[in-house]
């Protein structure tokens, strides 16, 4: 699948404001006939409101690359049709990522998500049975939109797949936070981190956006998928390990939140790093002040993460996994434009955000 030479980049400044103007339309589309019934319009009301702030705010990378994919893959011929389709689908990923991003705020007890108080910090525990009404919007737009395409049971069972895949994800995350009760970083390795980034992060960010945009291209070789879930999962490592790192280092008011992977004891790639260069003296720092919330704790863990030289120690290795996923990209030699896994790498290299 050659692709020809077309400026995509003038292309997404349109698409994101497109993007951007039908979230109101698509909220409405939601909630419009439950909230003219009497018996459940305040209901109706409330999920709008968990719509609108949850969903809309965030950056949209995710809700974006379904266009961006259908476009790649179509040489930028694309109908409107076809484009209204693709922007439907990013809001039922932007939508799946609100209610991911709610619930782990709940269990990560977080303050701050996107620059604004969490969600449940202004609802409380309704903020749970907010994130089964959001996911139930997923199949709701898809309902509407897609009921009369070929491809609508491979739009089900992506949406199934990829939200269980991520829950198991975030099981893991939880599980070695605190493992049957009894919380100790020994359990932090190397192939544990990889597995909980897998499937709590790389599959729901990259995956699933790229993939509906190969289901809205008709494209069906199984091959293909699983060739280009390989490469995106590799893009979704280093994106994870980049959060983990802005967790510790980033700025709140460019991050939009204030990270507490060191007081939640997760298992993060810092940790993990430090653990594998910590002499004894230092590990037995480590295992008695991570995962605590006093504020002596957290400073004694950051002083062993600038003793050990881990902001150097990911910056080489950022440049060494660009270097490598790039390497990778340019011997990709299937039916499957790698310009887009360029651009994906590209938009996540060096980020602060």
């Amino acid at each position: 699948m050659d692709q020809t030479p077309y400026d995509l980049s003038s292309r997404i400044l349109v698409y994101q404001e497109k993007f951007d103007l039908i979230f109101e339309n698509i909220i409405k589309e939601l909630v419009e006939v439950d909230a003219q019934n009497p018996q459940i319009t305040e209901a109706a009301h409330s999920l709008r409101d968990a719509l609108s702030y949850n969903a809309f705010d965030g950056k949209k990378s995710r809700g974006m690359m379904v266009i961006c994919s259908l476009d790649f893959l179509k040489n930028g011929n694309v109908t409107n049709s076809e484009v209204d389709k693709a922007l439907c689908l990013g809001w039922c990923v932007e939508i799946l990522q609100a209610v991911f991003l709610v619930a782990d705020d709940i269990m990560d007890r977080s303050e701050i998500r996107r620059g604004k108080p969490c969600w449940y910090k202004k609802c409380g525990l309704r903020a749970i049975n907010d994130t089964y009404l959001m996911e139930q919007c997923i199949y709701a737009l898809i309902d509407k939109h897609f009921m009369n395409e070929p491809y609508l049971v491979d739009l089900y069972k992506s949406f199934h797949r990829i939200t269980y895949l991520t829950a198991m994800g975030q099981e893991l995350d939880m599980l070695a936070s605190e493992p049957n009760g009894n919380f100790t970083i020994r359990n932090f390795t190397e192939d544990k981190y990889k597995s909980i980034v897998k499937y709590k992060t790389a599959y729901y960010s990259f995956y699933l956006p790229v993939s509906l945009g190969m289901i809205l291209a008709n494209i069906k070789d199984m091959k293909l998928y699983a060739e280009v879930e390989n490469i995106l999962m590799k893009l979704g490592e280093l994106f994870q390990i980049q959060d983990d790192y802005l967790d510790c280092y980033g700025d709140p008011a460019k991050i939009g939140k204030v990270g507490r992977d060191i007081e939640d004891g997760k298992c993060s790639w810092l940790i993990v790093q430090a653990l594998r260069l910590a002499s004894t003296e230092e590990l037995l720092l480590l295992e008695s002040n991570y995962g605590n919330e006093n504020p002596t704790c957290v400073k004694i863990v950051k002083d062993l993460y600038v003793n050990l030289g881990l902001k150097e120690i990911f910056k080489k290795f950022e440049e060494e996994c660009y270097t490598e996923l790039l390497t990778l990209i340019n011997k990709y030699e299937n039916d499957f434009p790698k310009g887009l896994f360029l651009i994906l790498l590209q938009k996540i290299y060096k980020r602060d955000k």
